[in-house]
């Protein structure tokens, strides 16, 4: 199946600065999540930027590459510039993989890609994993999910949800808990729609993005990931965690 790869690289960031140049095993953070997405079966990969370096890092290892504006508030909106400009047409296949995660299968973007194509009640999809530690399922930072029976997203919660009322204090966690992983794939017509829809009064209470297309009537499709999935790289410790991990491979 045909699909696209947006790899939205903001290059200011409060916790670490210039984080899409960051070296990660000799190459730019945001250099290696692209080729991790090339190695998907992805038709093209696209880095959207809002900064000269980043761009003329990404040229400078053949990456195609989008100056896009430094006003977006999301990487969302970035994606939507993106599919403008090459004009992509609204039932194109449209993958969001974050330029902070050098680690990504390209499985999963592969997985959650024909997800979505294989669902067309939905315009967007996206995946989960089972919890199983409880200070998962309590952290406000791990994004619970909520699906019904055929996979639809019910809701998305940085709350403990669902919330095993009769489980007591014995710690058991219902087996319906999912945490929700941070990948996107889109059809190009709803990040069209997207962008000109104002936050919803949800999405500015759990700060969470998606529930703007869910207060708007669009489904969701939510499948758990084929593969683990690492963590973005956010921090200075985030960033020396990887370089071990990297090291000791």
């Amino acid at each position: 199946m045909s699909f696209k790869v947006v790899i939205p690289a903001r290059y200011a960031s409060s916790r670490l600065p210039g984080k899409p140049l960051v070296d990660v095993a000799g190459a730019p953070m945001v250099i290696q999540a692209w080729r991790r997405a090339c190695d998907s079966g992805a038709d093209e990969v696209v880095i959207a930027t809002d900064d000269a370096r980043v761009l003329d890092a990404a040229h400078a290892h053949g990456a195609p590459a989008l100056m896009t504006s430094p006003d977006h508030p999301s990487g969302t909106d970035r994606l939507a510039e993106v599919v403008e400009a090459r004009a992509w047409g609204d039932e194109t296949v449209v993958v969001n993989v974050q330029g902070d995660e050098p680690l990504i299968p390209p499985a999963v973007i592969d997985q959650v890609a024909r997800n979505l194509a294989l669902q067309p009640g939905a315009s967007m999809a996206t995946l989960c994993e089972p919890i199983i530690e409880r200070a998962v399922f309590e952290d406000p930072n791990a994004v619970k999910v909520v699906m019904d029976r055929n996979g639809l997203a019910l809701y998305f919660s940085r709350a403990p949800v669902p919330w095993p009322r009769d489980a007591g204090d014995t710690g058991a966690l219902p087996a319906t808990s999912f945490r929700h992983i941070g990948i996107y794939a889109y059809r190009a017509g709803l990040l069209r729609r997207f962008v000109t829809w104002p936050p919803a009064p949800l999405e500015r209470i759990e700060m969470l993005e998606q529930l703007r297309v869910m207060h708007a009537g669009e489904r969701i499709h939510v499948e758990q990931a084929c593969e683990e999935v690492p963590g973005g790289v956010d921090t200075p410790e985030d960033l020396e965690r990887l370089r071990v991990h990297l090291d000791g491979h």
